[in-house]
């Protein structure tokens, strides 16, 4: 793609918190460009999480190619690598048909994955040392791990979310290996990768996003969520499932099972959807290079700014 056939290929990409709109834009924009979408969201991998997961109707998927839906049970985990093995075959297959791939989503650990490799430096690995911080990760959570780090590397520590285990873990693996902090590596970034990245995402006033946030939940609960999760419990998905802790599963099961009011549960989701909305855009903050349209702009003058972006970068 592209007037010149020595530039990377472009990757567009729709980020920032639940209920900004994202989906709709890119559904515009890809539609207009003839592109494809890739999923870029850690629960509508699962087969069966369709309404909690806002998963795009068969409708828009009828009207658009989407990639990185349904790939795995709910019954099984998934993990980060997981996402980029596939996603990046997805990638690269529609780059293969000549089409623009659009990364669609707000899971920002899945969109760095995509921009920088997930394995860098030439030590090699140690499955001992890696498996003695997952287990402490499992343990007290990846924020000890990452205290870990602080302590014997602050300069990756500070470059590195504390969310981001796999790197994480990879730096203090390289510090056990050699005494040298991992900070004495370069970190490939985007420009190591095989693509460029057009990174747009929808910002709103807060208190409009929360309203937005309650309206969608709202009627994703008289869309059925309730007998989505119940229907999910039945066929054996466990409550402890790493599927059904994405918002709207987890608050569910206590109402199911009798041990929570219904309005209580509703009340519970809305406010820890709030709450990650809001944890998504100070992730997204940090991420460089996005270009940020203002929430209640048209759609369709918001879609023609991201292909007048797009073109020209291609």
């Amino acid at each position: 793609m592209g007037n010149n056939p020595e530039k990377k290929p472009i990757v567009a990409a729709f980020v920032g918190p639940t209920a900004s709109g994202k989906s709709n834009l890119a559904m515009e924009v890809a539609q207009s460009l003839g592109g494809a979408i890739v999923c870029m969201d850690a629960m509508q991998v699962y087969r069966g999480l369709d309404i909690g997961t806002a998963k795009p109707s068969l409708q828009d998927q009828a009207r658009v190619p989407h990639r990185m839906l349904d790939v795995v049970s709910p019954k099984e985990p998934f993990s980060v690598a997981a996402y980029a093995q596939i996603a990046r075959a997805a990638i690269s297959g529609i780059l293969a048909q000549g089409r623009l791939p659009l990364l669609v989503g707000g899971t920002g650990l899945y969109l760095r994955a995509l921009r920088q490799p997930l394995t860098f430096g030439h030590t090699p690995g140690d499955k001992a040392i890696r498996a003695r911080w997952q287990r402490l990760a499992e343990d007290r959570g990846a924020a000890a791990v990452h205290a870990k780090l602080l302590e014997v590397d602050p300069v990756s520590a500070h470059r590195l979310h504390p969310n981001d285990l796999r790197r994480v873990i990879r730096a203090l693996e390289v510090y056990e290996q050699t005494g040298l902090p991992f900070s004495a590596q370069e970190i490939p970034g985007e420009e190591e990768g095989p693509w460029r990245f057009a990174l747009f995402g929808i910002r709103w006033e807060r208190e409009v996003l929360y309203q937005r946030i309650d309206s969608r939940v709202d009627r994703m609960l008289k869309a059925g969520l309730v007998e989505e999760v119940r229907t999910l419990l039945a066929s054996g998905v466990s409550p402890g499932a790493q599927s059904m802790q994405g918002l709207g599963y987890k608050e569910l099961v206590p109402y199911i099972q009798g041990k929570a009011g219904y309005e209580e549960a509703v009340d519970t989701l809305k406010r820890r959807t709030r709450n990650y909305a809001k944890r998504q855009m100070t992730w997204f903050r940090r991420e460089k290079g996005i270009r940020w349209f203002e929430g209640g702009e048209d759609i369709i003058s918001l879609a023609e700014k991201a292909r007048a972006i797009i073109k020209e970068a291609q």
